[in-house]
């Protein structure tokens, strides 16, 4: 036990020394971005390394004297592996800032080394509410769960959807979802029926949507981590859950952009809420989207994609307002409060909770030239998390 408080206090140390040091590099600015770049989530790593990339090619690798550079590490979604690397990164390399984060035990695992060295982390993926109170080091340009999930179940009684089944990968976001959910379609009038889990490593979905069916619901609300979304859809087909008259919605990471092609004509009809469409119309995103499938091969950028490009830009905005000066501190302070046009609309960074307050959109699967989009027809403007009004 006293061998490993020695351990602890020798890290500890190393990463504080390690916060002063970044402002010895004169002309360097290190960013760490820290991905899922392979195992069942490596679409994330993908989409925010590839947006990340495509804002220092239009932006520019020197910002108020500094060179940029972006040091990107796979940590294969593995929480130990995602620590291991932050302090590497932290200690060996005097990165400047972290980033990425692709589920939310990776940016819970790393959130201690963050507030040790003040070091700021930028999450531009993972989605757990309480996530930023890990560490005051935290501030967030992807979204949260009850964000989005409040939104859909304000929708659904409106629309005929009062008796409905959650289901949801059992982790942080999948709870926070169905939570969020189930609190406010009770409160709108709805019901309910059953709250189904399912794992997060190697799920199958097949025994929980014949569970739904068995229920006979009006909808079954699903959340599922960007990039799973395809297989829900095949086995909610294969099961014949469409044809018995049950509805799916849920939120946008089910029809994630990145594979809504590849899902077929089952997904027609889906209704979702977001926080971003490849399909919002603004001339922001139309030049997004554009150079981004320009630039790599035709992919379609998805929501993890902008949260990327959004983080870059507030680390930008930051260092240019610090004038290149200034540790860890100095670069939060800029960060806090920013307001700009994303592509996904307005965002703000709320300087007291360090999270994204943005639109939300209602969407519902259509398909233009061929193709299937998630087409926006409602917004709500400007929402904060829920999970921290309370």
């Amino acid at each position: 036990m006293q061998k490993r408080t020695v351990i602890q206090a020798a890290v500890a140390a190393a990463l504080l020394a390690a916060s002063g040091l970044g402002l010895a590099q004169d002309n360097k600015f290190k960013i760490g971005l820290i991905l899922p770049m392979t195992g069942p989530f490596a679409s994330t790593g993908k989409q925010v390394e590839a947006a990340a990339r495509l804002y220092m090619a239009q932006n520019g690798d020197t910002v108020a004297g500094k060179k940029v550079e972006l040091i990107v590490k796979d940590d294969a979604s593995t929480p130990d592996v995602t620590k291991r690397i932050a302090q590497e990164l932290v200690v060996n390399e005097k990165v400047n800032v972290l980033a990425g984060f692709g589920l939310t035990p990776l940016a819970l695992a790393t959130a201690p080394i963050a507030t040790q060295s003040k070091t700021p982390l930028v999450v531009m993926a993972a989605a757990t509410s309480s996530i930023t109170q890990a560490s005051p080091y935290i501030v967030r340009t992807s979204f949260t769960l009850p964000q989005v999930s409040v939104a859909i179940a304000d929708w659904a009684p409106k629309n005929g959807i009062k008796k409905v089944v959650t289901l949801v990968t059992d982790y942080g976001p999948g709870i926070d979802a169905e939570k969020y959910f189930k609190e406010r379609l009770q409160f709108n009038g709805g019901q309910v029926v059953e709250s189904l889990r399912v794992p997060l490593r190697n799920p199958d979905f097949a025994p929980f949507l014949q569970k739904v069916r068995d229920d006979k619901p009006d909808a079954v609300f699903t959340f599922v981590p960007s990039g799973a979304g395809a297989a829900l859809m095949k086995q909610f087909a294969e099961r014949g859950l469409d044809k018995a008259g049950i509805k799916l919605i849920g939120t946008g990471d089910v029809t994630d952009d990145d594979i809504l092609n590849s899902m077929g004509d089952v997904a027609l009809g889906v209704v979702t809420s977001h926080h971003y469409s490849a399909a919002h119309n603004s001339p922001a995103n139309k030049k997004f989207v554009e150079a981004f499938m320009k630039a790599n091969n035709n992919l379609r950028p998805n929501f993890m994609a902008v949260g990327g490009y959004d983080g870059m830009r507030l680390i930008y905005e930051a260092l240019k307002k610090t004038r290149g000066a200034g540790g860890g501190d100095a670069l939060l302070a800029a960060m806090k409060g920013q307001i700009f046009e994303s592509p996904r609309g307005p965002i703000y960074i709320d300087a007291q909770t360090r999270d994204v307050v943005q639109n939300v959109y209602i969407r519902k699967v259509e398909k233009k030239d061929g193709q299937l989009y998630n087409v926006e027809f409602d917004t709500i403007k400007d929402v904060k998390d829920p999970g921290k009004s309370k």
